[in-house]
């Protein structure tokens, strides 16, 4: 009897892990290009700077990069724990130094910075799953084949 995608354990992580990595990127896209395309870099400038983070000109360009190149990655399966790193730490500052002093809920609070931290912890411990470049680039594509 043959086995589908989702019939076995293997092929089951594969597809859960890609659909959060492919969901926790596409934010990351959304935000980066916010930043970059409607803010623009000098309006994300002044809106870290109204919120107290340091160096805000800096900060601002580096999270905007940070979030858009590294979302892209993740939807893609490539460099996934390598770029999981520096979106996590977006999310640690974003959560210390704007997000917290407002609480846990939303819209202000620390729920929404912290469940995408959750993910992109998950995403460094476990990898990019079998459905992702990552994969492909290394050969092991393993969990894509009949058990």
């Amino acid at each position: 009897m043959g086995t589908t995608l989702s019939t076995t354990p293997d092929r089951r992580l594969s597809i859960g892990i890609a659909i959060l990595r492919v969901v926790v990127g596409i934010v990351f896209v959304a935000h980066g290009a916010q930043k970059l395309f409607v803010y623009g870099l000098d309006g994300v400038s002044a809106g870290f700077a109204g919120m107290g983070v340091p160096f805000p000109g800096l900060t601002g360009a580096l999270v905007a990069a940070v979030e858009l190149l590294g979302g892209l990655a993740l939807i893609l399966g490539l460099f996934t724990r390598l770029a999981a790193l520096p979106l996590a730490a977006t999310m640690i500052g974003a959560i210390l130094l704007v997000h917290l002093k407002s609480g846990f809920f939303n819209p202000a609070g620390v729920e929404f910075p912290l469940t995408l931290l959750a993910g992109l912890a998950a995403l460094a411990f476990t990898g990019p799953g079998a459905l992702a470049l990552d994969a492909v680039v290394r050969g092991d594509r393993g969990t894509l084949r009949g058990s």
